[in-house]
């Protein structure tokens, strides 16, 4: 596979990681597909890019397969599944206000892990019947997991729980999906440069930076998209969750 002939669908494009990767998968010529809630800004950037968007609600079957729908109609065929749609809560198990709220809980859930899984299974539906490349793949998914996943913080809880269960699901949709030929990668990203940590004080950012070892910065989206670029075109890789953190392990 390579990023001049993908064909990607990527949730959560309108901002952040996915925005990031539709920008590069487009650059290298890629065709790409913007899922997200966010109407105005994921139409922008699908301007921008020379792509396509679907308002989509990632935890909703009915949504998801409209979204497929029209991804299938504008590019023919998808090739490459990115998900990055996902929210984050602070809320220790027991706060000063009492208890964990279930439905914040709940809700971290089912967009970060539930609406994961239900994009995933139903774009790989549609790769199955994608025509075999030579070394007989028709498809790859890249999952966003998190370093919370393995090092979660206090408040982290229902993120953590989320994105783990997300590196769980990685190596047996990678052996489900084998037969079809459709490989199943995930991302764990660090700390990152996102809309969320670009509203956070500068000497707040500073600090984060400075807990990285090397380099002794926040991650750029868009090496998370060239990552995503490189497991596309790399065949071998599948099964296994990717650490792109600058070698931070949060204490």
């Amino acid at each position: 596979m390579q990023l001049s002939t993908t064909s990607a669908i990527i949730t959560g494009g309108a901002s952040g990681l996915g925005e990031a990767t539709a920008r590069y998968f487009a650059e290298q010529g890629a065709q790409v597909t913007i899922l997200d809630r966010d109407t105005a800004r994921g139409a922008q950037v699908a301007a921008e890019t020379g792509g396509h968007f679907a308002e989509t609600d990632v935890t909703n079957e009915a949504s998801v397969a409209a979204a497929i729908g029209l991804a299938m109609d504008k590019m023919g065929k998808i090739t490459t599944t990115v998900n990055c749609a996902g929210i984050a809560y602070g809320i220790k198990t027991v706060g000063k206000d009492g208890p964990h709220p279930l439905d914040a809980f709940q809700r971290t859930i089912d967009i970060n892990l539930v609406g994961t899984f239900n994009v995933s299974r139903l774009a790989a539906a549609e790769m199955a019947k994608n025509a075999p490349e030579p070394d007989g793949s028709r498809g790859v998914i890249i999952n966003t997991a998190s370093i919370a996943a393995f090092d979660g913080q206090k408040g982290q809880a229902a993120y953590a729980a989320s994105k783990g269960g997300v590196v769980g699901m990685t190596l047996p949709m990678a052996r489900d999906l084998a037969s079809t030929g459709i490989r199943v990668m995930a991302i764990a990203p660090g700390i990152f440069m996102t809309p969320m940590l670009a509203g956070l004080p500068e000497e707040v950012q500073q600090q984060l930076a400075a807990d990285v070892p090397n380099p002794a910065r926040l991650g750029d989206p868009r090496e998370y998209g060239r990552l995503a670029g490189f497991i596309v075109e790399m065949g071998y890789l599948n099964g296994e969750v990717v650490r792109i953190d600058g070698a931070l392990r949060m204490r």
